[in-house]
């Protein structure tokens, strides 16, 4: 009995080490591993908590405990390595560079890459997923390499019906084109992103030719209002005043409502303390308190008090001062032409034909 006594002390766990997860906290691999008496025993430990046990575990294939002194054991998670993962009905399945089911999830792991656009015809675990397209699978695989060599995962990686491939990177669509040279072209979209970052467009990337690496960043459109609408024009280019074409016979739509036409077309007033329509009275039909009628008097007085109508106009001069006359972005990058240049900065930002509303890539 009390060699007993001494094992057990001597041996007693007073650290444990956990390595090889990206899953799970180290509590969590504790929790899993360590379930029993023996666990605070560094000799029983090893022999009796090692396991390739792990089918209702997700992501892992084995845990081994190993004893590193008397004192001490480490818990080394065998995780599965998955490569990509796609969604397939209302699960997100994870498969490995050989293209095997290993993992599938209610949730999605942020650090794997999701890929959308690659169809499968059925799925069983642990064998090899029925793909349709012939290369599709070694593309994902070269791509997820990538991403995990220089940490620059994208939030989905698209493939559209002739595969080729684009990245969204928040606001940001790198469009790489078809499977070519896509270490190349990586290399340039990881240098170039910082330089766009906050900015909302397409950077093409379809060729590693450097002339064709362009960004088009789409620009935000300036909300039409009764001052800046510029209709007023019939379809025969008669000036009517609330015609729904400019000048130069482009449609533009209906002449916005000023600010004192909608609170006027929204006050339900008129009527007096009688109940009779006067239609400058205070109350509503059903005798409540309203307020007299807007006027810009009105409206201009209550902008005042909230303070809304201060730096309107000095905003607008600094907006105008910001853009050229036609309206496009005058913001330029470093071509990489400096002397600091690593090489695959060249590019050059063109926004001319991409218009607003153009939601393609996105």
């Amino acid at each position: 009995m009390v060699a007993v006594i001494v094992f057990f002390s001597y041996y007693k766990v007073d650290t444990v080490e956990v390595r090889g997860t990206s899953h799970y906290t180290d509590e969590e691999v504790k929790n899993m591993v360590l379930r029993g008496p023996m666990a605070s025993n560094s000799v029983l430990a090893p022999l009796l908590y090692s396991t390739t046990n792990t089918e209702d575990i997700a992501y892992v294939d084995a845990f081994k405990v190993t004893q590193l002194n008397r004192n001490t054991i480490c818990i080394s998670v065998k995780e599965k390595k998955t490569v990509g993962c796609i969604r397939y009905l209302d699960s997100y399945i994870y498969f490995d560079r050989n293209g095997i089911f290993v993992e599938g999830s209610q949730n999605r792991d942020e650090t794997v890459p999701y890929f959308d656009g690659i169809q499968v015809n059925s799925i069983v675990m642990d064998e090899k997923l029925d793909i349709k397209g012939d290369t599709v699978l070694n593309t994902a695989v070269a791509l997820s390499t990538i991403f995990q060599k220089n940490d620059m995962i994208p939030d989905h990686i698209q493939f559209d019906s002739s595969y080729s491939i684009s990245l969204i990177y928040g606001d940001i669509t790198v469009q790489l084109g078809k499977d070519a040279d896509l270490e190349e072209k990586m290399n340039r979209v990881i240098a170039i992103l910082p330089k766009i970052q906050g900015k909302k467009g397409i950077l093409h990337m379809e060729s590693v030719a450097t002339e064709s690496n362009t960004f088009e960043e789409e620009l935000e459109q300036e909300e039409v209002t009764a001052e800046n609408w510029n209709g007023g024009y019939d379809e025969d280019g008669n000036y009517t005043g609330d015609g729904e074409y400019d000048e130069d016979g482009n449609y533009v739509g209906a002449k916005p409502k000023t600010a004192l036409e909608e609170a006027i077309e929204n006050w339900n007033g008129g009527y007096d303390e009688e109940g009779d329509y006067t239609g400058a009275g205070e109350y509503d039909e059903s005798g409540n308190y309203v307020g007299p009628k807007p006027t810009q008097e009105s409206l201009d007085a209550a902008s005042d008090e909230s303070g809304d109508g201060s730096g309107d106009e000095s905003s607008a001069d600094d907006q105008s001062s910001e853009t050229s006359e036609d309206g496009e972005s005058d913001s330029s990058y470093d071509d990489g032409n400096s002397d600091d240049s690593d090489g695959y900065g060249d590019y050059t930002e063109d926004n001319s034909d991409y218009q607003g509303n153009d939601s393609e890539g996105y």
